[in-house]
């Protein structure tokens, strides 16, 4: 007789594990513990066989029965329903995780690239929490949009970074055999509007005076205010000015090493005397350290980039300028500035570090030193007109730090 729900619960534990028959060759077996299994006893090529549909309560009669069905269907189709279980679950077991997969993306890509850190942090902080111990076969589009979504709430232009990292590690995942295609396909990025921030003369002064040493009604970290007047200065990115080095600096040229840059290629920096004396002062404070402008939390490490920002973020409207700022719209100021002063653009993008492009950027290989240096000689001219430091004859800048010495 078929065996009914009621009659499975009152089955108890004995002293050795025994089975009972359902129907064919479903049985349920009872261990010495008392756990419930529903087994499948059949012949495979004249040899006998078992296979574990699941455990009682978990499986019920109905849902054992039916497993039982197809198991019997696909013996009769000539195929062995056991090993075809052990199959699937080992496949299930050794399928990569999205952390499995992250770590092989780091190690045969990301770490050879100059952005990969940045990459890897950025998925393991919005994606890992929610999909680490998933199978990557698992994750679909829709899983994907959901994410996203999610993200989009608190960083929509965080998002579409988020994306691009996602559409590459399932490309990689793609190519290295784990899934077929990736689900990242036809998922759209949300539109970016490019910034176009110049800081006015106004708003420059007012963000100089600010950064002064001197000045305490802005609580900045010193060394912060030093970076963020490179800045303005060099016009080259808050990272590669975070990263500065002492070692970097002969005399009167900063040259930024191609692994610390973008580009990947590396760019020589003309200092001039406003400069200088940004990098003299921030000696006080690292002249111990490799590193120009240390961290404020591992002083044996440089500020980073987001510090900077965040320092920004914090304090900008103490500086007495109405709209907000970042760090890289300095960069913008500079370049903005040189094409005010009709410094040829060739120079300019050799400054900030550009590549030149097409033809030009193939065949012409001057390095535009004396140029550079011309061009930013100009620059902190027209700076110092706007702070007030010329001596109004000679168009000189007026060496402050000397004459607060004096």
């Amino acid at each position: 007789m078929a065996l009914t729900e009621l009659a499975v619960k009152k089955l108890g534990k004995k002293s050795k594990r025994y089975e009972v028959i359902d129907s064919g060759g479903l049985y349920v077996r009872v261990a010495t513990t008392g756990l419930k299994t529903w087994i499948f006893r059949y012949q495979f090529e004249g040899r006998p066989r078992r296979m574990s549909l699941g455990q009682w309560p978990g499986i019920g009669i109905a849902s054992a029965r039916e497993k039982y069905s197809q198991a019997l269907q696909e013996l009769q189709n000539g195929i062995d329903p056991g090993r075809k279980a052990q199959e699937a679950k080992a496949a299930l077991k050794s399928a990569p995780t999205f952390s499995d997969l992250l770590d092989e993306h780091w190690e045969m890509e990301l770490k050879k690239k100059k952005s990969g850190l940045q990459t890897k942090k950025l998925l393991e902080s919005n994606v890992i929490p929610a999909w680490g111990k998933w199978k990557v076969a698992d994750i679909k589009r829709r899983h994907i949009v959901i994410l996203l979504d999610k993200i989009a709430e608190r960083a929509p232009i965080g998002r579409n970074r988020v994306h691009g990292a996602l559409s590459r590690i399932f490309n990689f995942a793609a190519e290295r055999g784990v899934i077929d295609d990736s689900p990242c396909t036809r998922i759209k990025k949300l539109p970016e509007k490019g910034r176009d921030r110049v800081l006015t003369d106004d708003e420059i002064k007012a963000l100089w005076d600010a950064l002064d040493l001197g000045n305490k009604d802005i609580d900045l970290y010193k060394p912060t205010k030093l970076a963020l007047k490179l800045i303005l200065l060099t016009g080259q990115r808050p990272a590669e000015v975070c990263g500065m080095q002492w070692a970097e600096i002969d005399g009167e040229t900063w040259t930024i090493p191609a692994e610390r840059r973008k580009t990947a290629d590396e760019n020589r920096i003309p200092l001039l005397p406003m400069a200088k004396a940004v990098i003299d002062e921030a000696r006080a404070f690292s002249a111990d350290c490799q590193h120009v402008f240390r961290s404020s939390y591992k002083p044996e490490k440089p500020m980073t980039r987001h510090a900077l920002t965040r320092s920004v973020d914090r304090h900008w409207s103490e500086m007495g300028i109405e709209e907000k700022f970042t760090p890289h719209d300095l960069r913008r100021t500079l370049r903005t500035r040189l094409a005010e002063l009709k410094v040829d653009d060739v120079v300019a993008e050799k400054i900030l570090g550009h590549r030149l492009q097409g033809v030009l950027g193939i065949y012409n290989r001057y390095d535009y030193a004396k140029e550079k240096r011309q061009a930013l000689a100009r620059w902190e001219i027209r700076l110092a007109e706007i702070l007030g430091q010329t001596d109004g004859h000679s168009n000189k800048v007026i060496d402050l730090a000397a004459r607060r010495g004096a």
